[in-house]
């Protein structure tokens, strides 16, 4: 009654619903690589954002004379920054301190 005679016979339906969970298992498996690593080369995927994203430092500092930013040791050490480096910035203002009445 058994197709490979070493267990209890399966319905056919049973089969087909095992062999279909297993198929739908594997392709998921293969989406999830794609997704993390790209469908090939440095085309895409997650893993070299989430590296570059390593790669990234957000702190606080005040506007010095003449519209200079420092970048503070911590991040500088971490992120491996040299005086020479181009770095790239977001800038988004977190509090003025200044009146509002300057008309």
């Amino acid at each position: 009654m058994t197709d490979d005679g070493d267990g209890p016979a399966f319905p056919p339906v049973m089969r087909a619903f095992q062999e279909a969970t297993e198929q739908a298992t594997r392709q998921q498996q293969e989406l999830f690589k794609q997704f993390l690593g790209g469908s090939g080369g440095d085309s895409g995927g997650l893993a070299p954002q989430i590296g570059a994203m390593s790669q990234m430092a957000m702190f606080k500092t005040r506007v010095q004379s003449g519209g200079r930013i420092s970048i503070p040791d911590a991040e500088r050490e971490a992120l491996d920054i040299e005086e020479g480096d181009i770095v790239q910035t977001v800038v988004v203002p977190v509090k003025r301190n200044r009146s509002d009445t300057d008309e």
